[in-house]
C-alpha cells in the first residue's frame, strides 16, 4: 500500500488547477483552495476512504472538514520531498533501534526545538547551513558528551613584555578563548562556576540584516533555543551576588524576557534599561527612527541591587561659589524633624534679633548641636535672617538609585562615539570592515560601576571587538571573554595589546589607564571542527570527494548513519547537488566530536602536544 502522503498526492493531481503545463505540483494553490472550503478539493477528499477518515469528523450527521490538518500534511516535508530529503531518508538516518526516523512513529515535537541542544548558529556559514546540522533532539547521554570540558590548545600570554607561549593558567590570569561558544562556556565551569561576579552579552539581534559576519537571521524558535542553551550555562557561572545584562534592539527582546524569567526566574529580573544609543534619530525610517536599545538585568539570587552613585546629571545644582573647602554644595530646606518632637519644638534668635519659629515638627537636632553645627557652617541664616538653611556637601551625599533611562551620552556614550573609537583603535582596517554597532567603553564602563568592585570576575562570551574586555583591563577587573570568529585576532588580540601599551581611548583617561597587565589566549582544541569549515570552503566535487573519504576513514561520523547504507545509495548520493552533498556531509559528522574532549586528552589517535596536555591539565586543576 503507498503511503498517506503519496495517496494525498495522487488525488490533489487529479484536479488540473493543481498542476502547472511542466507537471509541477502548485502546493500554494492546494493551500489557498483549502483555506477558501473549495467544495471541488473537499468533493475530492471525501471521495477517497483514506482522506475522508483522516481530514473529516461526523458532527451531527454534517462532514466537519479539518483544514488544519490538512495544510499540515501539504506543507509536511515528506509531502513532495525533494530529492535530497528522498536520498537522506531512503540511506537511513535512524534512532537507537535502528528505525529510520522518517517512518518511526514516535517523535512528538510540542514546542519547536525547545528541547534541543543548538551547538552552531553564531557565523554566517553556520546560517548558509539552514541550521539543519544543529537542530536535532540529542539523547541526554548524547547532550552530556557534546558539553564535555574541551582540551585547549595555542595557549599563548601576552603582556607588557610582549608574546610567550603558555604552558601553565595561573589563578588571576584574565582569559580570551577562541571557539564556539556554547562548548566553551561548558568548558569554563569546571573552573569557574559561581565565581562570575558580571556577565554583559550583545548577542545577535535577529534582524535579519547583513550584521558583521553573524548570523543574524535565525528561524524565530531557533534563535530562542540558540540563547537559551548559552543562558542556562552562564547562569551556573554566575556568583550569589552576580548579575547578568543583555542588550537588544526590540525584534526579540520581549521574548527573551519570557524566557529569562525561566531560567533566571521572574523573582530575579531587576529592570529593562532603555538606552539611548543613537545621537540622532534616523530620518528616513519607514515608521519609528529606532534610538534606543533595550538591556534586560538578571541576578543569580533575588534581592540583588546595583551599587548607588553619584550621578553627576542629578547632582548638577551643588556649586561652590564661595570656595568652601568641603567643595560643592547646595542650600537645602529649613531643618526640621520628620516626626512630632515637643522637646526639639524651640524658637531660634537671629543676630538681628529676628525670631524664627520652629518647625511644626521641632527641629532635628538639640539647641546644643544646632549651635554647633552653626559654628561649622552647616547651618547658617538666610540673607534677611528668616530662615535657617542647611548647607548639604557634595562629599557628604550617598548615592542615588539608578536610573533605568539612560540618556545621558556623557555617561554611556552612543554607536556613533563608538565607531569613532574603533576608527581610531584600527585606522589601517577599511571603514566597512569595522563593526556596525559597536558598544562604546562609557556603557560597559557604566554598567562595571554599578555592578562591580575592583578585582571581580566579569565575563562576555559574544565578545565582537572586545570592547567588554578593554573596559574591564582598564578598570582592574578580571575577566574572560569568548569568541569564535576569526577576527578574534584583528580586532580583540589586537586592541587588548594596545590596551597594556596603554592606549587613550575610550575611558583611559576617565580611570586614569597607564596600561599594564597581561591576558591569556587560547582555542579549543579542532577535531570535526576542521572538517566543517574544510567543506564550508569546498567549491568543486573532487575537493568535496577527497572530504568525503577522510570523514568515513576517521570514523568521527553519527552513530545514526550506517556508511555501508551510504555505499548502497551511492548512485543517489552521485545525482546531489555539490550544495547538497555538503549539506549531507555536514549532517553525518559526529556532533560529539567537533572539538576534543578533555577525557581523551591522552588519546593518540588525537595528537595533542605536551605544550597542549599541561596547559589544559593546569585550567582543569589537575596538575
Amino acid at each position: 500500500m503507498e503511503n498517506f502522503y503519496e495517496t494525498v498526492l495522487t488525488i490533489l493531481k487529479s484536479d488540473r488547477r493543481f498542476v502547472a503545463e511542466d507537471g509541477t505540483f502548485l502546493r500554494n494553490s492546494v493551500y489557498e483552495a483549502a483555506m477558501k472550503m473549495d467544495k471541488q478539493l473537499i468533493q475530492l477528499l471525501l471521495a477517497n476512504a483514506r482522506t475522508h477518515a483522516r481530514f473529516f469528523t461526523d458532527v451531527n450527521g454534517v462532514k466537519v472538514f479539518d483544514k488544519i490538518e490538512f495544510a499540515w500534511i501539504i506543507n509536511n516535508r515528506q509531502f513532495l520531498p525533494d530529492s535530497y530529503t528522498r536520498f537522506k531518508n531512503r540511506i537511513g538516518l535512524v534512532d537507537e533501534t535502528g528505525e529510520n526516523l522518517s517512518s518511526t512513529g514516535c517523535i512528538e515535537l510540542v514546542f519547536p526545538y525547545r528541547d534541543c541542544i543548538l551547538e552552531g548558529g553564531q557565523t554566517k556559514e553556520d546560517q548558509r547551513r539552514n541550521e539543519i546540522f544543529y537542530n536535532e533532539l540529542l539523547a541526554p547521554d548524547a547532550i552530556d558528551r557534546l558539553l564535555f570540558p574541551k582540551v585547549l590548545s595555542n595557549a599563548t600570554r601576552y603582556s607588557a613584555s610582549g608574546k610567550e607561549n603558555m604552558i601553565k593558567f595561573m589563578e588571576n590570569d584574565n582569559l580570551i578563548i577562541k571557539g564556539n561558544n556554547l562548548l566553551s562556556l561548558a568548558s569554563l565551569l569546571k573552573r569557574f562556576e559561581g565565581k562570575v561576579k558580571c556577565i554583559y552579552i550583545d548577542p545577535p539581534y535577529n534582524t535579519g540584516s547583513d550584521g558583521f559576519n553573524y548570523n543574524d537571521s535565525f528561524h524565530h524558535s531557533s534563535w530562542l533555543v540558540f540563547m537559551k542553551n548559552r543562558l542556562e550555562l552562564a547562569r551556573c557561572l554566575l556568583s550569589n551576588d552576580g548579575s547578568i545584562w543583555i542588550t537588544l534592539d526590540d525584534v526579540e527582546v520581549h521574548y527573551l524576557k519570557v524566557l529569562c524569567d525561566d531560567i533566571f526566574t521572574r523573582e530575579c529580573f531587576i529592570t529593562e534599561i532603555e538606552w539611548q544609543h543613537s545621537d540622532n534619530s534616523n530620518n528616513n525610517a519607514l515608521t519609528f527612527s529606532e534610538d534606543v536599545n533595550h538591556i534586560l538585568v538578571y541576578s543569580k539570587k533575588p534581592n540583588w541591587k546595583p551599587k548607588f552613585l553619584n550621578d553627576p546629571e542629578k547632582r548638577k545644582h551643588f556649586k561652590n561659589p564661595d570656595n568652601d573647602p568641603k567643595g560643592p554644595w547646595f542650600d537645602g530646606n529649613p531643618v526640621n524633624n520628620p516626626g512630632l518632637r515637643p522637646n526639639l519644638q524651640f524658637n531660634i534668635t537671629a543676630p538681628n534679633g529676628n525670631i524664627i519659629k520652629h518647625p511644626a515638627n521641632g527641629w532635628r537636632w538639640s539647641k546644643e548641636t544646632m549651635d554647633e553645627k552653626f559654628s561649622t557652617g552647616e547651618l547658617r541664616f538666610s540673607e534677611d535672617y528668616s530662615r535657617v538653611i542647611r548647607r548639604t556637601y557634595l562629599c557628604d551625599m550617598e548615592g542615588l538609585p539608578p536610573s533605568n533611562h539612560w540618556t545621558n551620552f556623557d555617561l554611556t556614550g552612543h554607536t556613533r562615539k563608538a565607531k569613532y573609537e574603533q576608527k581610531s583603535l584600527f585606522p589601517d582596517i577599511p571603514v566597512t570592515s569595522l563593526f556596525s554597532t559597536p558598544k562604546p567603553e562609557l556603557l560597559l564602563n557604566y554598567i562595571f560601576d554599578l555592578a562591580t568592585e575592583p578585582g571581580d570576575l566579569v565575563l562576555d562570551f559574544f565578545l565582537g571587538s572586545g570592547t567588554t574586555c578593554a573596559v574591564a583591563h582598564k578598570k582592574h577587573l578580571r575577566y574572560i571573554g569568548v569568541e569564535q570568529m576569526d577576527y578574534i585576532h584583528t580586532f580583540v588580540i589586537r586592541r587588548l595589546k594596545k590596551v597594556i601599551a596603554g592606549e587613550q581611548g575610550g575611558i583611559s583617561q576617565i580611570v586614569n589607564w597607564q596600561g599594564g597587565g597581561s591576558f591569556v589566549y587560547c582555542e579549543l582544541a579542532k577535531l570535526n571542527q576542521t572538517i566543517v569549515e574544510e567543506i564550508e570552503a569546498a567549491t568543486d566535487e573532487h575537493t568535496l570527494a577527497n572530504i568525503y573519504k577522510k570523514i568515513i576513514k576517521s570514523g568521527f561520523i553519527s552513530y545514526k548513519v550506517n556508511p555501508a547504507n551510504i555505499a548502497a545509495a551511492a548512485d543517489d548520493y552521485n545525482a546531489l547537488s555539490l550544495k547538497d552533498k555538503k549539506r549531507f556531509l555536514m549532517e553525518i559528522l559526529d556532533k560529539n566530536l567537533l572539538y576534543v574532549n578533555y577525557c581523551d586528552i591522552d588519546d593518540s589517535e588525537f595528537n595533542i602536544s605536551k605544550e597542549d596536555k599541561t596547559f589544559t591539565k593546569s585550567f582543569y586543576r589537575e596538575e
